[in-house]
C-alpha cells in the first residue's frame, strides 16, 4: 500500500521566523494551486514537469525551482519513481526586509524571474540555507547571511510583480470587473458567494465571469475561493487555533472536509502542519 501523503512531507523547524521548511518524496500530482508565500528549492531526486506563470516547465535533479506570491501552478512526477525536493517557503515581509537591505531602501519589493534555475552555484547555495536552516548545527546568524546572499542572486527587485499575468498581486491585462471579483473574494473569502453573486457585482453573466476569471487567473471562481479558504486556515492554525474552529471560520463544512483539500494542497494534514515545532 502506498504511503499516505502527509508521510511523504515533513516540516522541519527553521532557525529564521518567516520561514517553512519541507522536504518531500512523493508521486503526488498537485492540482492547480498558489502559495502566499515565496518558494525556493532543489529537486533533489527524480524529476517533474509543472505549470508556471510563464507556461509548461521541467525541472530535473540538481534544478532549483521557485515559485511567487499567487502564481499559479501545478506539479506532477516524470517517471514511475516520484521526485525528491527540498523547498523553503518565505513570508512576503521577510522577503520585504531583506530586499530593503539588499537594494539599499530603493525597494522592498521582488520576484523570482525564472521558475526553473540550472545553475549549479545556486542548487547549491539554496541546498545549504536548507541544511542551515533546519540543522541542529546551524545558527540564526549563519540562516540570515546565507538567505541575503541568495536571494541577492537569484531575486529581481521590482516595483510590481506583473511579468506573471497570473499573479493574484499582478493586475496588469486583467480587466477592470475580474479584479473587482477578485478582490471581493480576496476581502473576504470565507463569505458564501455565489458565481451569481459574484457576475452581478461585476456586470456580467455567470458564463463570461466563469471564462474571463479563468483566463485571468489560471481558475474558476469556486477554485481560488477555496484557495484563498486554506490559506486563511492555515495562518489560524499557526495562530494556535483549534482545528475544529479553523475549519469552521475557514468556511469549511466540516474538519474532514478542511482536512482534506489541505493534504490535496500542502501535502500534509492540518495536524500535521499544527504540531510542527
Amino acid at each position: 500500500m502506498p504511503a499516505s501523503p502527509q508521510k511523504q512531507f515533513t516540516m522541519l523547524p527553521c532557525h529564521l521566523a518567516g520561514v517553512e521548511a519541507v522536504r518531500a518524496q512523493s508521486r503526488h500530482k498537485f492540482g492547480r494551486h498558489m502559495h502566499e508565500q515565496f518558494g525556493i528549492g532543489v529537486v533533489v531526486q527524480g524529476a517533474q514537469k509543472s505549470l508556471s506563470g510563464v507556461g509548461m516547465v521541467e525541472a530535473m535533479a540538481g534544478d532549483t525551482i521557485t515559485v511567487n506570491p499567487g502564481e499559479i501552478h501545478d506539479g506532477t512526477p516524470i517517471g514511475e519513481n516520484g521526485r525528491c525536493w527540498q523547498m523553503l517557503y518565505v513570508e512576503p515581509a521577510l522577503i520585504a526586509s531583506l530586499m530593503g537591505d539588499i537594494t539599499e531602501g530603493k525597494t522592498v519589493q521582488a520576484e523570482f524571474s525564472l521558475p526553473v534555475m540550472r545553475d549549479k552555484r545556486i542548487s547549491q547555495a539554496v541546498q545549504t540555507l536548507f541544511a542551515t536552516m533546519t540543522s541542529p548545527q546551524g545558527t540564526h546568524a549563519s540562516a540570515e547571511e546565507q538567505i541575503l546572499m541568495l536571494f541577492a542572486r537569484v531575486m529581481q527587485p521590482t516595483t510590481l510583480l506583473s511579468h506573471n499575468v497570473q499573479s493574484v498581486q499582478g493586475v496588469q491585462g486583467v480587466p477592470s470587473a475580474i479584479q473587482h471579483a477578485r478582490s471581493r473574494i480576496d476581502d473576504d473569502p470565507t463569505a458564501l458567494l455565489s458565481l451569481q453573486d459574484l457576475a452581478q457585482q461585476s456586470g456580467l453573466s455567470r458564463f463570461q465571469l466563469l471564462r474571463a476569471f479563468a483566463k485571468a487567473t489560471g481558475m474558476t471562481p469556486h477554485a481560488y475561493i477555496l484557495q484563498r479558504r486554506l490559506h486563511h486556515a492555515r495562518r489560524l492554525i499557526a495562530a494556535g487555533m483549534p482545528l475544529v474552529q479553523v475549519a469552521m471560520d475557514s468556511g469549511f463544512a466540516d474538519q474532514s472536509h478542511l482536512t482534506r483539500l489541505f493534504v490535496r494542497n500542502f501535502g500534509i494534514s492540518p495536524g500535521v502542519y499544527s504540531s510542527r515545532s
